[in-house]
């Protein structure tokens, strides 16, 4: 598990996309050690007590609102981005590229310092090889989907504050997984329905997935150890969807998937369910989602395991806990 023998002191953070998956464990972790919190989402908090947190409703283009939420605290969590599998989504690239560029310049003017949470899928995944880091291409060509190229250009807003001065660290997630899902999210709603015994087939192929609190323990550590400008990519373990999914289905003692579709297969029909999905109003099955399961980036977490502790638990303890944390929900 991500952390040292030390407790972090108390100090003042405002958490933007607060009310996202990543936003409730990150507002709770930080308020169990007793922070002075603000945060701004586009809805309400749900998920997390509220007591004694500034909640501002709230679009992270706003630069006035941010103003105001921004005015003596010592750092500020960028965590506000839209997730889309959509080949087309002009919302999508507006929120995770200049929304990262009105956070930056309203971060510089308050005087905080900025962890930004951006994503592996900054990174062209299907460029590293054999192993991605820090150091790896970039999500530029237009050969990849527009999440990826949205993460890094969002990234690419921030560094040209950094340039006038701001301090801040950058982080890359790899698949986010694990309690709280109040989503729940794309693949925990994987997990969710392998464990009730209603997911028989998935697609062949795998990805990096990392428990949701170890994000949570290295965004603090970036926060206070992160060196100005610097990436660190933080995974957790490999593992293919069709293990993750026979894990979660073990656990409740249900029958996991019985059939892995070949990627090819999956990448070759990927279009049509894209437009199908467009008509449902799903993104799940596209042409990204499969490419990213097909391309299986091994990552490399050397430099945010030496510089900030980060060390991912055990894929095992994750999937049990999620499990558990659906059933007591009643989710399952």
């Amino acid at each position: 598990m991500t952390g040292t023998s030390d407790e972090p002191t108390p100090r003042s953070a405002a958490v933007t996309g607060a009310a996202g998956y990543l936003g409730v464990n990150l507002v709770g972790h930080l308020q169990a050690r007793g922070w002075k919190i603000r945060t701004v989402a586009r809805r309400p908090l749900a998920g997390v007590d509220t007591t004694g947190i500034e909640h501002t409703i709230a679009d992270v283009r706003d630069s006035s609102a941010l103003a105001r939420v921004f005015a003596g605290i010592d750092v500020v969590f960028h965590l506000a981005a839209r997730i889309t599998l959509a080949t087309d989504d002009p919302e999508a690239w507006d929120i995770n590229v200049r929304g990262p560029a009105v956070v930056a310049a309203a971060v510089l003017e308050s005087g905080a310092r900025m962890v930004h949470c951006s994503s592996v899928h900054s990174f062209d995944l299907a460029a590293a090889r054999p192993r991605l880091n820090e150091l790896s291409a970039r999500s530029t060509a237009r050969t990849r989907p527009l999440y990826d190229r949205s993460k890094f250009a969002g990234e690419t807003e921030v560094r040209k504050v950094i340039a006038q001065g701001l301090d801040a660290t950058i982080v890359n997630p790899t698949g986010i997984i694990g309690p709280i899902d109040l989503g729940p999210s794309r693949m925990n709603g994987i997990i969710d329905a392998a464990a009730r015994g209603r997911l028989p087939v998935v697609i062949r192929g795998g990805f990096d997935w990392v428990d949701v609190r170890d994000v949570v323990s290295s965004l603090v550590a970036a926060s206070e150890r992160g060196r100005p400008g610097e990436n660190y990519l933080l995974p957790g373990h490999h593992a293919s969807v069709l293990h993750v999914a026979r894990l979660a289905a073990a656990f409740t003692g249900r029958r996991g998937p019985l059939i892995a579709v070949p990627g090819r297969l999956a990448r070759s029909i990927a279009p049509l369910g894209e437009r199908v999905g467009g008509w449902l109003g799903s993104d799940v099955f596209t042409p990204a989602s499969v490419g990213t399961l097909v391309e299986e980036p091994i990552v490399d977490g050397d430099k945010a395991r030496r510089e900030l502790g980060h060390e991912p638990r055990p894929l095992e303890d994750t999937i049990r806990d999620t499990v558990r944390w659906f059933e007591g929900h009643s989710q399952l």
